[in-house]
């Protein structure tokens, strides 16, 4: 489209006029819509997939249930979508929950004699089950049965239930945090890794499709590179983007409307928002380039730790912006570049790299 969006003040007054408009947009209703239903319709992870389909292939072969299964790597990659893919195949239930909700040994005690045989248990945030809850998973996953203690001190006793089997799939981002008698536990462990910009892309245009957007090759492969290597991301871009060329009145998202949408949600060429800015200019002007602790970077920029470990380093780490160190995090020289800012001296950058070679 010629001359689209040439004049910035001009397009944000209109636009500015018609987002006070009441409207009601039904895409957010359609979340589950965008799931696929098959391990053929999940995009990327191709050697998980090719892995899983063994396991489920043979478990059915013999008539028997799943091995229990972990699931782990940054959040938004489909750790929930392949759980139901997986029930779907094995042509079982799934019953959902997570760590932080199951709060005492009981709950989990309903949850488990509960299941039907083949049955999927699916636990989020696995890593935040507390102590308690944890151990009585242990005989759980092993032998199918519930170990309960009755009574006190010397007159206590244990009682065994049985339980029917069932598999145990397990969702973290921090497959470290989970002890080790529990993640011994799991028969497979399945990482995820971040998507390239093509697979995000033909994510995007699957999603578009079933939320009757039309949207151009150019677009979502801009809406793609910006994603973080996320598809959680891409699917919620996609959707603010379709926003934007809604109310300017374009039927099909073109790469300007996407542009344009991602400038004023400052999301920058590489994914970058706000945040990921403020975290980098902390390191870079309070620090030096630091190194910094993590949770002074998270006071510095009124961020929570967890949100920074979990969302917003894995991304920076992996472009080369910043590295942990034994003393804390430190700012590359791909930071200081990013941030049009000039690099450390070759002295400064060599002290750096040793300190982040040390960890």
């Amino acid at each position: 489209m010629a001359g689209f969006f040439n004049d910035e003040e001009e397009y944000s007054s209109e636009y500015d006029d018609k987002l006070i408009v009441s409207t009601k947009n039904e895409m957010d209703a359609e979340e589950n819509v965008l799931r696929p239903k098959t391990m053929s319709d999940y995009i990327g992870q191709e050697k998980v997939k090719e892995n899983l389909n063994v396991y489920i292939a043979a478990a059915k072969a013999r008539g028997d249930a799943l091995d229990h299964v972990l699931l782990y790597g940054p959040p938004g990659l489909g750790k929930t979508t392949l759980s139901h893919i997986i029930a779907g195949e094995m042509g079982t239930a799934i019953k959902l929950t997570s760590g932080p909700a199951i709060e005492r040994s009981g709950d989990l005690a309903a949850i488990l004699t509960n299941l039907n045989e083949g049955d999927i248990l699916f636990i989020d945030e696995i890593h935040r089950l507390n102590h308690t809850v944890e151990e009585i998973l242990y005989s759980a996953m092993e032998d199918f049965a519930l170990d309960i203690i009755v009574g006190k001190g010397p007159s206590a006793r244990n009682i065994r239930f049985p339980l029917k089997k069932f598999t145990l799939i397990g969702a973290t981002t921090r497959a470290g945090m989970l002890s080790a008698p529990l993640r011994d536990r799991f028969g497979i462990i399945c990482r995820l890794d971040m998507y390239a910009p093509r697979e995000l892309q033909t994510i995007i245009e699957h999603s578009a499709r079933k939320l009757n957007i039309e949207i151009e090759k150019d677009a979502s492969y801009e809406i793609a590179r910006r994603s973080r290597g996320t598809p959680r991301i891409a699917n919620r871009l996609l959707k603010r983007v379709s926003d934007f060329s809604l109310v300017k009145g374009n039927r099909v998202v073109t790469k300007a409307d996407a542009s344009f949408a991602l400038m004023k949600q400052e999301i920058d060429e590489l994914g970058l928002d706000e945040t990921d800015r403020n975290l980098l200019r902390a390191l870079i002007d309070k620090f030096g380039g630091g190194p910094a602790g993590l949770e002074t970077l998270a006071a510095t920029i009124n961020e929570d730790v967890n949100t920074i470990e979990d969302i917003y380093e894995p991304y920076l780490m992996q472009l080369g912006f910043i590295a942990r160190t034994p003393r804390g995090r430190i700012c590359l020289r791909a930071g200081y570049e990013h941030m049009g800012l000039s690099a450390p001296d070759a002295e400064k950058e060599k002290k750096q790299i040793s300190l982040f070679e040390e960890e």
